[in-house]
């Protein structure tokens, strides 16, 4: 989806439904607006439109539900406020799709789940099959258990995994903003809306910000690196307001609506995306300017040689970093030796391996099918 022209034709995608238009900005769930997003999915859905909805406002549904005016910070309290608040929002999605003769599913997932190569596989079979039954899976993080190691973090980056596990046409973000502008309109009135751009631009970093409301995790940062996860599977983006009339059929129609994030790469393979979007990094590999033009500029593998400096404390198969000297990270992989091994070897040949460590897994710290440019 390289234009507005062109979202028309999307026949898989993904809804991401924030908390600050889905909880009427905490005073409980907007139902009207639930009831006006499911009319409009329906009718996609007749149109042949796979569609998926990730939404937030669990938490925020549990605290209304509660009596609380604040969110909490403590771990057990937040996991709680979802736990009571999930009910209301899967009732209030259920009954809305039940209108439309459409039945729903409810998935929740956790960053566990989706890192786990089996595990990931079994989710994206189910979500197809659900698809596949006309059934529309509601998604949301499962808060209820997650901790910080098991957490995505918010629900617009489990979105984009999403739309990456299912390699969908297009994300759309409804956020109560009218999308991304090139300042933040709040403090400046000439602010103007970003139409179309291209995801990987870097003037978007500086103005997307990092701010969120009270009940949200995601400010326009967060969307933006979301935006660029779900480039890696081909997928569009749009950010767009989530309270304008009939915004999700504006946007399959082309209309100009919110702020259009274009993937501008070809798509990286299946298990690549899975490699650099669902794995945390546990350290660091810091190359030289030579491993940093070889692995930029050709599909190789990366040698200990080229590597200058190791960082973290990681095993062979853990996911690390490969930075710059500069400190930009140019690449992820699963590395073939520990942290303690991968400094013993760093910036020695291949063929030393042996001879410093008494064996040799691999002749390289990362093989290049395990080797994800970013």
């Amino acid at each position: 989806m390289k234009s507005r022209a062109q979202l028309k034709q999307a026949r898989c995608c993904v809804v991401k439904i924030g908390s600050a238009v889905l909880t009427d900005d905490g005073r409980g769930l907007n139902r009207s607006a639930i009831n006006h997003w499911v009319a409009q999915i329906s009718q996609l859905k007749k149109q042949g439109v796979e569609v998926v909805v990730v939404s937030s406002g669990s938490v925020a549904e549990g605290m209304v539900r509660l009596g609380w005016s604040e969110r909490p910070r403590a771990l057990n309290e937040l996991q709680a406020a979802a736990s009571v608040g999930q009910m209301g929002l899967v009732q209030a999605y259920e009954e809305s799709f039940q209108k439309h003769n459409s039945t729903t599913a409810q998935v929740l997932l956790t960053h566990d789940d989706l890192s786990n190569r089996t595990r990931y596989l079994n989710a994206r079979s189910t979500i197809k099959t659900l698809l596949d039954l006309a059934v529309v899976p509601i998604i949301n993080e499962n808060d209820v258990i997650a901790n910080d190691e098991l957490k995505v973090g918010d629900n617009d980056t489990l979105a984009a995994m999403i739309a990456n596990l299912l390699g969908a046409d297009l994300l759309i973000i409804l956020t109560d903003q009218d999308g991304l502008f090139d300042s933040d309109p709040r403090v400046n009135a000439k602010a103007e809306l970003i139409r179309d751009v291209k995801v990987s631009d870097k003037a978007l970093d500086k103005v997307a910000g990092g701010s969120s409301g009270s009940l949200g995790r995601g400010g326009m940062l967060t969307k933006l690196s979301a935006a660029r996860i779900a480039a890696r599977s081909g997928t569009a983006t749009v950010i767009a307001p989530g309270l304008k009339e009939n915004v999700i059929l504006d946007v399959f129609a082309g209309e100009s609506v919110g702020t259009l994030l274009v993937p501008d790469e070809d798509p990286v393979p299946a298990r690549k995306r899975w490699l650099s979007t669902h794995l945390k990094i546990k350290g660091s590999l810091i190359l030289d300017d030579g491993a940093v033009k070889r692995i930029s500029a050709a599909d190789v593998s990366l040698l200990p040689v080229g590597v200058v400096d190791v960082r973290g404390d990681f095993q062979r198969g853990d996911l690390v970093a490969c930075v710059s000297k500069g400190g930009f990270e140019i690449a992820r992989g699963l590395v073939n030796y520990s942290a303690q091994q991968a400094n013993k070897i760093k910036q020695k040949k291949s063929t030393d391996i042996e001879k410093i460590l008494g064996f040799v897994e691999e002749p390289e710290l990362i093989h290049k099918d395990n080797l994800v440019l970013l």
